[in-house]
C-alpha cells in the first residue's frame, strides 16, 4: 500500500516514552511500502492521564473539503482558525505547520471520495495527537452539513485542547453548531468567551454569557463531573455494541498488550468504543499505538508486528482482511462478532476473577440512570480485578535512603497464593502497563493513583472485618 502522505504528516507526532531496563520496544514496522514511515509515525496515547490547563481549548478549526486542481476529488483544507497566531517563535511555528497538516486528515479519514449531499447525518468523534516531548492534544470533532439548500459537502468543527472531558466538550460543539446555522461571524464571541474562563474543577460549573441574533443574551451553563477519573468516556457505547463476555476478552487482550482492531461504520462508535476499551485498564496507561480513527492514508498501522488499539471503519475492511497481519482481535462494532481472534481470551484472566467480573456486570443494571452511574458500574468490576491481582504492589517497594523507591518484583508475584493470579501477573508484569505504572509508584510513596489507592484501602478494611466473622464461625 502507497501511504505518500504519511512520513510528512506524522514525523512531529511521535510518543517517546520513558524505559525501564526489564523490557524494550522494538521499532514499529508494518508492511510493504509502509515500513520506513510507520517508523516515524504517530503514536496517539491513552487518555487517563490528561489534566486540565489554564484554557478551554488551544484552537478551533473548520475543515471544509475543496475539489483538487486535477481530477473530480476533493480535499480536506482548514479555511478557519481561532486565534490566529503571530509572532510565533520558530519552534512554535514549525509545531502549528504540523498540526494544520495533521487536523484535515483526521476530520476527514475516510479518504476523498466525496460528492455533495442534501442530507448528512452529524458525527461526533475525536483523536489524540501525541508531540515529540509527549504532550497531548485531543482533537474533538463535529462533522456535518453546512447551512443551506441544495447539494452540500460536510464541513468538520474541529476543537484543539489538552483536556480529556468529552461530555463538556460535545456540549461546547452543540453551541457551535447551533451558531455556525446563522453566521461564522456569531461563532467568534462564543469561542472568545470561552478561551477567556478558566476550566471548572470537577463537580464545579462555569457560565458564559453569550448573544445571538434574533435570540438575545443566552447563559450556558458547562458543568464538569464530580468524578473526573471517567470524565474522558461513554462506557454505554461498549455495552451497546458487545456482550459482557466480549467486553471482558477485549479486556485480557488489552491487559496483556495485544494487537486490537475495532471496526464500525460510523466515526462516533469507533471513538467512543476504543476510548472506553482503553479506560476499563485504569488505573494503567496504554502506552502503544493508539489511533481511534485510523485515516486511510494510515491503513498501514494494522501491519505492525508490535502491540497497537486502533479503530477503523468498516468499509475499509477487505483492505484490513487483506493485510498481512501479525495475530489479532478483529471486533466487528456493527455485528457484535470477533472476525479473527487469538483462540485464548477466555483463558488469559484467572477464571474465578473472571467470573466475578461477569456477575457485578449483570447484577443492578434497572437501576442505573446517568452517564456517571453506568460508568461507574461498568468500570467499577475492573479496577477490583487489578486490585485482588496487583493492588499489593505498594507493600513491595523497597525505599531508599535517597526517598527513591525500588520495586521486588519476585517477592510481588511470590506473594500471591492464588495459582491461577500468579500466572496472570507473571505476564502482567512484563507489560509497559505495569512498568510504566511502577516507574511512577517508585517516585513518591503517596501522591501515585490516588482513586486506587482508596479502592485499595477499602478493599483491605474489607477483608480485615470478615475474618473475625470466619472464626466466630469456625469455633
Amino acid at each position: 500500500m502507497d501511504r505518500p502522505g504519511f512520513g510528512r504528516v506524522f514525523r512531529f507526532f511521535r510518543l517517546r516514552l520513558p524505559r525501564r531496563p526489564r523490557w524494550t520496544v522494538p521499532a514499529e514496522e508494518t508492511c510493504g511500502e509502509g515500513k520506513k514511515e510507520t517508523e516515524e509515525s504517530i503514536r496517539e496515547s491513552s487518555l487517563t492521564n490528561y489534566t486540565g490547563g489554564p484554557h478551554f481549548f488551544e484552537y478551533l478549526f473548520v475543515v471544509s473539503l475543496k475539489k483538487k486542481n486535477s481530477g473530480d476529488d476533493y480535499e480536506p483544507t482548514i479555511t478557519y482558525q481561532f486565534p490566529k497566531r503571530e509572532n510565533l517563535l520558530r519552534g512554535q511555528k514549525e509545531e502549528e505547520e504540523r498540526l494544520h497538516g495533521a487536523i484535515p486528515l483526521f476530520c476527514f479519514p475516510d479518504g476523498n471520495e466525496w460528492a455533495p449531499l442534501t442530507e448528512y447525518p452529524r458525527e461526533t468523534f475525536s483523536f489524540v495527537l501525541t508531540n515529540m516531548d509527549g504532550t497531548r492534544k485531543i482533537g474533538y470533532c463535529r462533522r456535518l452539513l453546512p447551512a443551506g439548500r441544495g447539494p452540500r459537502l460536510p464541513r468538520v468543527y474541529c476543537i484543539i485542547s489538552c483536556i480529556g472531558c468529552f461530555g463538556l466538550f460535545s456540549k461546547i460543539l452543540d453551541e457551535v453548531e447551533k451558531r455556525h446555522q446563522i453566521s461564522m461571524a456569531v461563532i467568534y464571541p462564543f469561542m472568545q468567551g470561552l478561551r477567556e474562563s478558566a476550566f471548572p474543577a470537577p463537580g464545579k460549573t462555569v457560565t458564559l454569557k453569550s448573544f445571538i441574533p434574533d435570540s438575545g443574551t443566552e447563559f450556558i451553563s458547562l458543568t464538569r463531573p464530580l468524578d473526573s477519573r471517567l470524565e474522558h468516556v461513554d462506557l454505554r457505547s461498549l455495552l451497546g455494541c458487545l456482550s459482557h463476555e466480549q467486553i471482558l476478552q477485549i479486556f485480557a487482550s488489552a491487559a496483556l498488550e495485544r494487537r486490537i482492531i475495532f471496526l464500525a461504520e460510523d466515526l462516533s462508535t469507533l471513538s467512543q468504543c476504543i476510548h472506553a476499551a482503553a479506560a476499563l485498564l485504569y488505573p494503567f496507561s496504554w502506552a502503544h499505538t493508539y489511533i481511534p480513527v485510523v485515516p486511510e492514508s494510515l491503513l498501514a498501522t494494522v501491519c505492525s508486528p508490535t502491540p497497537f488499539m486502533v479503530g477503523v471503519q468498516k468499509r475499509f475492511i477487505q483492505e484490513v482482511l487483506d493485510s498481512p497481519m501479525e495475530e489479532v482481535l478483529l471486533v466487528d462494532l456493527c455485528a457484535g462478532t470477533f472476525l479473527k481472534s487469538v483462540g485464548d481470551e477466555g483463558d488469559v484472566l484467572p477464571p474465578k476473577l473472571q467470573n466475578d467480573i461477569l456477575t457485578s456486570l449483570a447484577q443492578g443494571n434497572n437501576d442505573l440512570q446517568t452517564l456517571e452511574q453506568i460508568n461507574e458500574h461498568v468500570s467499577g468490576p475492573f479496577v477490583q480485578f487489578f486490585i485482588r491481582t496487583v493492588g499489593h504492589y505498594a507493600s513491595h517497594i523497597k525505599w531508599g535512603s535517597d526517598r527513591q523507591g525500588h520495586f521486588q518484583e519476585k517477592s510481588f508475584c511470590k506473594a500471591l497464593t492464588s495459582k491461577t493470579k500468579r500466572r496472570f501477573v507473571k505476564k502482567f508484569v512484563k507489560t509497559q502497563l505495569f512498568s510504566l505504572f511502577i516507574q511512577e509508584a517508585e517516585k513518591s510513596r503517596t501522591s501515585h493513583a490516588g482513586y486506587f489507592r482508596q479502592k485499595i484501602t477499602e478493599y483491605e478494611e474489607q477483608k480485615k472485618q470478615k475474618k473475625p466473622k470466619e472464626k466466630t464461625v469456625n469455633k
